[in-house]
């Protein structure tokens, strides 16, 4: 039942038509979480907080707290299609769900998004890295 995608519908054409051997567990998933969490995007973290001072430095915290949460949330109701839980198509990726809720319009423009947010993420990173090790 945990492996299987399996279940042709006339409406909606399945992703994938092979079985994925899920090999993860609850380790596996905080390890990634950590590693993700505890990057070359926290080595500024503190000073840009202490620049905003002791008022707006924590409530942009709670905020972006706040804006993950939602966020996460709204990704993991997209993962199983159409229900939550016990959705019979699997996305396996974000891009897939996009295209699979919105069109492929929609899919390509969130690519385009999703790629330069990636750069972006990445030229952030190598700054903050090479400031932090000034």
């Amino acid at each position: 039942m945990g492996n299987q995608v399996i279940d042709e519908s006339p409406l909606i054409e399945s992703h994938s038509s092979y079985v994925v051997k899920r090999t993860g567990n609850a380790w596996s998933a905080v390890a990634h979480i950590i590693t993700a969490l505890i990057g070359a995007g926290v080595l500024s973290l503190s000073w840009s907080v202490a620049q905003l001072g002791w008022i707006a430095g924590p409530l942009v915290l709670i905020l972006f707290a706040i804006t993950t949460l939602v966020q996460s949330s709204l990704l993991c109701d997209c993962y199983r299609f159409p229900d939550p839980e016990y959705g019979t198509i699997r996305t396996s990726s974000y891009i897939a769900a996009v295209k699979l809720y919105l069109g492929e319009t929609k899919q390509k423009v969130a690519g385009v998004m999703a790629y330069v947010d990636l750069f972006g993420t990445a030229a952030a990173y190598v700054i903050t890295t090479a400031t932090s090790t000034k």
